[in-house]
């Protein structure tokens, strides 16, 4: 589901993802081995193989969300396997010095397609969690991402769960949604009430309303989502969703341009319902561990994920500059947007303040030993 591009900007994406490597602090020796069919392997000390409770499988692996997940599920001690859908982004990787001489230890490759239910057995054999992070790129931007393009992330959604259902170790799965599939709904409203809306993750757009306004990335991401839980309802594997906002950070522009883009259609309708949120990529990474990690105990159902929601024009206009889209989110930056929906990601606060406290009382409890 990749997209093809110059050299010069394959280039600048390889280089972005080495930095976000020496970032997250986790370049170290590592020795590489061929694994067949062209990938590359590598296992980390403790690997043991079907069932290693520390093993997780990553589809879309080096998009700009799959990467941040990977780097922070190693950083917590995991080791990861990612799911690559070509050539080219085995190459990308081997390129981004994350395997080799100067490589990190812990992860290793496969390629295997979302739309292949075989390959993706395999992949996520001896795994005991999965992370779906693999979206299908919009190639022609704005209007690019067509009803098609729904249908396939419905597919690669189901053969996902059906994969997860059929290897025998997987007990887990996250599944990256989107905010998306969340606040396109008919306004019923009235915008002199003086309590506005309440979108949590209780509310799902309304796929009559995308069609009608050809919101097409919204159309796919709710159709899939929905497919999941569809597919995952009364199997023997857990699913959690995360649905975060418009992604943003370092690299963003470069990196996560089509999805942005498709992201961005109708963008000027949520501004003014006070629905255009953003969240930086390693707080939307941290998400995905927080409830995967809280799974065996209450972390169940969707996740809203956000950690800012666009109210001035002025900050409409410098989204807008950040992503050299002029344009794109209000033609009056100098607007500002009263405020009749209110955002709600308290599910994942509350588990994410749970998770610290936890943390606090754990370190509490050692340095009393």
């Amino acid at each position: 589901m990749g997209v093809l591009r110059s050299t010069e900007s394959l280039e600048a994406e390889i280089e972005e993802m080495r930095e976000a490597l020496l970032r997250s602090g986790g370049i170290g020796r590592a020795h590489v081995r061929k694994a067949g069919s062209g990938s590359v392997q590598r296992r980390a000390d403790g690997d043991g193989g079907v069932g290693d409770e520390r093993a997780v499988c990553v589809t879309g692996g080096i998009s700009f969300v799959g990467f941040a997940v990977v780097n922070h599920l190693l950083d917590r001690g995991y080791t990861v396997r990612l799911a690559l859908e070509t050539q080219e982004d085995m190459d990308k990787l081997r390129e981004t010095e994350m395997f080799g001489e100067m490589g990190r230890d812990g992860v290793w490759a496969v390629m295997a397609s979302v739309m292949d239910l075989e390959s993706l057995c395999r992949a996520f054999d001896g795994c005991v969690g999965v992370f779906h992070t693999s979206s299908v790129v919009d190639p022609g931007g704005l209007s690019g991402y067509s009803k098609q393009m729904a249908q396939m992330e419905v597919r690669a959604a189901e053969l996902v769960v059906e994969a997860c259902v059929r290897t025998q170790s997987v007990r887990r799965c996250v599944f990256t949604s989107s905010l998306l599939a969340c606040v396109w709904r008919e306004n019923s409203t009235p915008r002199s009430s003086r309590r506005p809306t309440i979108v949590d993750e209780n509310c799902w757009s309304d796929q009559r309303v995308c069609r009608d306004k050809k919101l097409w990335f919204a159309l796919g991401k709710t159709m899939a989502e929905k497919a999941a839980w569809r597919a995952a309802r009364g199997r023997d594997v857990k699913l959690v969703t995360v649905c975060p906002a418009l992604v943003t950070g370092p690299g963003f522009l470069r990196r996560n341009s089509t999805s942005s883009i498709a992201y961005l259609k109708g963008a000027q309708d949520m501004l003014t319902e006070g629905l255009l949120a953003t969240i930086d990529v390693e707080k939307v990474a941290e998400a995905h561990v927080a409830v995967y990690e809280a799974m065996s105990s209450t972390a169940c159902g969707r996740y809203i994920c956000y950690d800012h929601v666009i109210r001035r024009g002025e900050e409409a206009a410098e989204l807008e500059r950040q992503l050299g889209l002029p344009n794109r989110v209000s033609r009056d930056a100098h607007a500002d947007c009263p405020t009749w929906v209110e955002l709600s990601n308290r599910k994942l606060s509350r588990l994410s303040s749970s998770r610290r406290r936890r943390c606090t009382y754990d370190i509490y409890s050692i340095s009393q030993e």
